[in-house]
């Protein structure tokens, strides 16, 4: 099974296509992670949240346990700007220096622009989002 780090925009329909691919983006978390920390940004993982839809689908796909997913706390919310420091940062960071993920440098800068896509699209609506977690 492949991960995949994606985002959920609060509401039912954000009116534009939300679709990003993150499998690459879930491969690299630790990297990234440690970037993020070097570059002075929250790591993408700070931005993800637990909802009801998510955990549905986790537990579709056989990954999660039906009584804890139960018991989910309200799930969190974050500003668009927020995740744009971040991604925008990485970005930067990856363009200038490709070598730095190896050939997954290539994978990764191409979501991270989609995430990028996504988040301007979000602030300029004035609407939240998080990260969820899928696996397939």
């Amino acid at each position: 099974m492949a991960a995949s780090l994606y985002i959920v925009v609060e509401g039912d329909d954000p009116g534009y296509d939300i679709f990003v691919n993150g499998q690459a983006l879930a491969r690299n978390e630790d990297a990234l992670e440690r970037l993020a920390e070097r570059l002075n940004v929250r790591p993408l993982l700070e931005f993800f949240s637990a909802d009801e839809n998510s955990m549905a689908l986790l537990l579709e796909q056989g990954a999660g346990n039906p009584a804890w997913a139960r018991n989910l706390p309200e799930p969190q919310w974050y500003n668009a700007t927020e995740g744009l420091l971040t991604t925008c940062a990485l970005i930067d960071f990856l363009s200038a220096s490709p070598a730095a993920l190896g050939s997954e440098t290539f994978p990764v800068l191409s979501e991270l622009r989609e995430y990028e896509r996504v988040l301007r699209k979000t602030a300029q609506r004035n609407l939240r989002w998080h990260i969820a977690v899928s696996w397939r």
